[in-house]
């Protein structure tokens, strides 16, 4: 039964609960209970490092430590279920990667993540045309994620509707090797390495974490089964008193099969079941990808510092496809296998200098940032004579190159004890070109190129009402190009790239509340989103995605968030979702699809230092229309999952066993769908109930 909750009385229901507990937090304190005072945590996404409640936007952060307990750590939807405004879908199928939108930007995406940004170790894991992926994403290294939404979000530049950053632990303490195993459900077996640790060197390398695992399932519907092996590794060096390198590096090698999404009717007869044409063509997909950055920090003197990244990589994708023979007689059809090689790079050169303004504090970041990518593309029929499934003639041939320089500039200026005033301007120019190697009878020249600018501001106000209670408004423009892959076919079914597709751009606007208390935390946003241009999927035909520009939307909502210890070691968390998306120049006011309107997450973990520890989740999503029509939709859906585990510290080893079930009720739901699929296979079935057994073991030297 959907849930129903008036927004604006959960705001004032968990504000008015915060504030007095906020208030009680001292008595209790005084009176020797033994509730926690919560560290203060200090977040960098906004590109000057400051608390998280000072900060004038909405932005979250989750533990490394917590993404790990009592879970699989295969996935992000695992662990950002907690993180208001972050819609987390696990297709549950390792061929398209999870579907991630925040606030409703990236849900348009069939495949891969886009719209937001993503960077592991502040090396961009999204291309410069605004196409992600997560697959490089090690979560048993992980520090800590920030997750950033809002108009804040605009100092990113292009694509960034929400930016998440990934950060690898550094190495601390003695030396330290850990070894994990995990086997659960559908023959899923997960295993891996880890050794970090520091050097206590004064210059050299100072610490170290490296990590490797493999994964391999054979899925819970047929024709699902996957292997990716991954590898990171994060190295310290300090080059003197004033300055530090950081050297990063990660490789993924993933192998998946491709059960396809259902239509109702299959989806109604079998829930585990497989498109027909899944197993005829032998959907599948390959990625091979290698990647390596160093971050480079100087002090020049107390007020004035340098950063310095550079990256760069490699990433090879083949995927075969369902799209049947007849589908590719046309000479301008690019076949039903495709064929990509990457290679990516780039720099962001960064100066922070710390002045005054007026006898106050003023911090002022300039910089500039450029990436490219060139991409070779190519096409094969998916066929050899009566063959399905193997790769056939050559029937694309196209060398792509993509190019962005963004200067940028940011000040905040800490105007008096109360009030703080943050700006920035971000000058995002996206260049995009493409020339075509394939020509024959029926299919000339497809060559082409376009670019893209705009200027990108953003603007906040701060005001700290009591030492715990932090206010902000903030308001800024954002920016969206189409990617590659959604210029690479026209509406009209004619040859040729869909260069006439256009940016998107978007207003947008938030009001927002932190209250600290004494054993947690507790925001709320309240925001709006106008966008022109949106661009959006006008549908897929045989395996080949069309995009167009759909006027006007307007996003707007309430994201709600709570988390914090209790006595000993409860701990708890809460996030609330209400967004209401919409095409503004629809007649019907029709809603965006691939949207929840609501959603709520909520945990409840006992994780004493050693000894017994246990927690349960309960996470609720609201339906999601399929299509832009709103005439088909996945239904609302609940699920619970427990866990419970014992941690021995023995001598050097520390010694922790967990079991885990999802989906504890074995509800019946759709995980995620797949906009406007012209075929009707919109939904992607979700796991029934599931297990997990894991064993981690840490020796210290």
């Amino acid at each position: 039964m959907p849930l129903r909750l008036h927004p604006l009385a959960l705001a004032v229901l968990t504000l008015a609960t915060a504030s007095v507990q906020a208030q009680t937090a001292p008595v209790a304190a005084s009176a020797g209970t033994s509730t926690p005072t919560l560290p203060e945590v200090t977040i960098s996404s906004t590109l000057t490092e400051r608390p998280i409640t000072r900060t004038p936007a909405s932005v979250s952060l989750v533990d490394g430590a917590d993404m790990r307990e009592g879970k699989a750590q295969i996935n992000l939807s695992e662990s950002l279920g907690g993180v208001p405004g972050l819609q987390v879908q696990n297709r549950n199928n390792y061929a398209q990667d999870l579907q991630l939108s925040v606030r409703g930007f990236g849900a348009r995406s069939t495949f891969g993540v886009r719209g937001l940004r993503i960077y592991v170790d502040g090396i961009p894991a999204t291309m410069p045309d605004g196409q992600g992926q997560t697959s490089n994403i090690d979560i048993a290294s992980i520090d800590h994620v920030e997750v950033l939404r809002g108009p804040f979000s605009a100092i990113y530049g292009n694509s960034s509707g929400g930016v998440i950053q990934v950060y690898t632990a550094p190495g601390e303490g003695r030396p330290q090797v850990t070894t994990r195993f995990s086997v659960g459900s559908d023959h899923t077996y997960r295993y891996g390495l880890q050794a970090s640790g520091a050097t206590g060197l004064a210059t050299g390398v100072t610490d170290y974490n490296l990590s490797a695992n493999r994964f391999t399932t054979q899925g819970y519907r047929d024709h699902s089964a996957a292997r990716k092996n991954l590898a990171n590794a994060r190295v310290g060096v300090s080059l003197g008193d004033d300055s530090k390198l950081t050297l990063v590096a990660n490789s993924v090698d993933l192998t998946a099969q491709d059960p396809l999404g259902l239509t109702a009717a299959q989806y109604g007869a079998d829930w585990h079941a497989t498109a027909p044409q899944a197993t005829t063509f032998d959907t599948r997909k390959t990625v091979k990808q290698t990647q390596a950055g160093g971050v480079y920090d100087k002090r020049i003197d107390g007020d004035n510092d340098l950063r310095l990244m550079v990256y760069y990589g490699q990433r090879d994708t083949v995927q075969y496809q369902s799209i049947p023979k007849a589908s590719q007689a046309p000479a301008a059809h690019a076949g039903g296998v495709i064929d990509l090689a990457r290679q990516y790079g780039g720099l962001d050169a960064r100066w922070t200098s710390r002045q005054s303004l007026a006898g106050r504090p003023l911090t002022l970041v300039g910089g500039v940032a450029y990436d490219q990518m060139e991409e070779t593309r190519k096409g094969y029929e998916n066929f050899v004579g009566s063959t399905l499934g193997v790769r056939g003639n050559l029937r694309r041939d196209e060398r792509n190159t993509l190019w962005n320089i963004d200067p940028y500039l940011q000040a905040s200026w800490q105007a008096s004890e109360r009030w703080t005033l943050d700006g920035g301007l971000r000058y995002s120019s996206v260049h995009f070109k493409s020339r075509d190697r394939y020509i024959a009878t029926g299919n000339g020249d497809d060559s082409g190129s376009a670019s893209y600018r705009e200027w990108l501001p953003v603007a906040s106000l701060g005001y700290r009402a009591t030492p715990d209670l932090n206010l902000y408004a903030t308001a800024g423009r954002g920016f969206e190009t189409p990617t590659f892959n959604e210029i690479s076919y026209r509406t009209d079914s004619l040859p040729g790239l869909n260069f006439a597709l256009q940016p998107a751009l978007s207003n947008n606007y938030e009001v927002g509340a932190k209250l600290r208390t004494g054993n947690g935390l507790a925001t709320l946003a309240l925001f709006q989103t106008d966008t022109r241009d949106e661009i959006v999927s006008a549908g897929s035909d045989n395996g080949r995605t069309s995009y167009e520009n759909a006027g006007k939307t307007r996003r707007q909502g309430l994201e709600l968030g709570w988390s914090g210890q209790w006595v000993g070691a409860l701990r708890s968390q809460v996030a609330y979702t209400w967004l209401d998306a919409k095409v503004r120049n629809s007649s019907s006011g029709s809603a965006i699809p691939g949207v929840a309107r609501q959603a709520l997450f909520a945990s409840l973990d006992w994780l004493p230092p050693q000894g017994w520890r246990a927690g349960v989740e309960w996470r609720y999503l609201d339906k999601v229309y399929a299509n832009s029509a709103n005439t088909v939709s996945a239904p609302s859906y609940a699920t619970t999952g427990l866990y419970g585990g014992y941690k021995l510290i023995w001598q050097k080893w520390d010694l922790n066993a967990i079991a885990r079930v999802d989906n504890l009720f074995d509800r019946r739901y759709v995980g995620s769908v797949i906009v406007n699929e012209s075929n009707s296979r919109y939904y992607e079935p979700a796991m029934g109930r599931s297990w997990l057994l894991s064993l981690t073991g840490t020796y210290h030297f």
